[in-house]
């Protein structure tokens, strides 16, 4: 499938797929987007804590990149599980202008290392983030309440609807430890519905910039 870089609207780039008409991360602005939806009504609600995050979709990193600049600036202890079936490349990777936009020039080596490093190892990539990244289908992951946050972040309902089934918000919910929270772009209510027949419980919030909602799930 036919990629390109794109510019989004804060200056941050992003992959499109032609064939799809699909990015990577909002047109709007892709650290903008990571920032709202997996920081601001993810992460943030565990502060002070050992927090165990699971990724749906690593991608090109960003949100990643972030999280692990966050868990500097609050002294956060993260593990980081990354899932990607199919990684971009190295060339794309380059092309990606996260470190200069999030002005963290210090931690490129960090950034460079999360896509250079070994599949299904466990990296130390500070004394208080824990990275692994696992190329993997995510009708294939098996893990039994083990992360506190989930951030599902595939490719839209319009394009890949079996991404958000229940089947797979199942494999989420078995995923997540009791009390854990999933955080998502998408606010279709088909995807509530299915959120809901799982288990979840589904509340909506405002979106990031240019989309109106998004949604929260918990385990309860």
């Amino acid at each position: 499938m036919k990629r390109e870089i794109l510019n989004t609207h804060d200056g941050s780039t992003t992959i499109h797929l032609k064939e799809w008409d699909e990015c990577y991360h909002s047109k709007f602005g892709a650290i903008q987007e990571a920032n709202h939806v997996f920081i601001k009504n993810g992460l943030n609600l565990f502060q002070n804590k050992k927090i165990s995050i699971l990724e749906i979709g690593f991608g090109t990193g960003l949100n990643t990149f972030i999280t692990f600049l966050e868990s500097s600036r609050h002294q956060l202890s993260i593990d980081y599980v990354g899932v990607e079936a199919y990684p971009i490349s190295i060339e794309e990777v380059q092309l990606m202008n996260y470190v200069e936009e999030l002005k963290a020039e210090n931690e490129r080596s960090v950034f460079d290392m999360m896509h250079s490093c070994k599949w299904e190892e466990k990296l130390s990539l500070s004394p208080n983030f824990l990275f692994t990244k696992r190329k993997q289908l995510f009708e294939e992951i098996k893990d039994f309440e083990k992360f506190d946050l989930i951030y599902f972040d595939a490719f839209g309902y319009r394009v890949q609807p079996e991404l958000w089934s229940a089947v797979l918000f199942k494999i989420m919910y078995n995923a997540l430890k009791f009390n854990g929270i999933l955080v998502t772009y998408a606010a279709r209510s088909v995807i509530k519905k299915n959120m809901m027949e799982v288990g979840f419980t589904v509340e909506k919030l405002q979106g990031p910039p240019g989309k109106r909602e998004m949604f929260r799930a918990r385990k309860l």
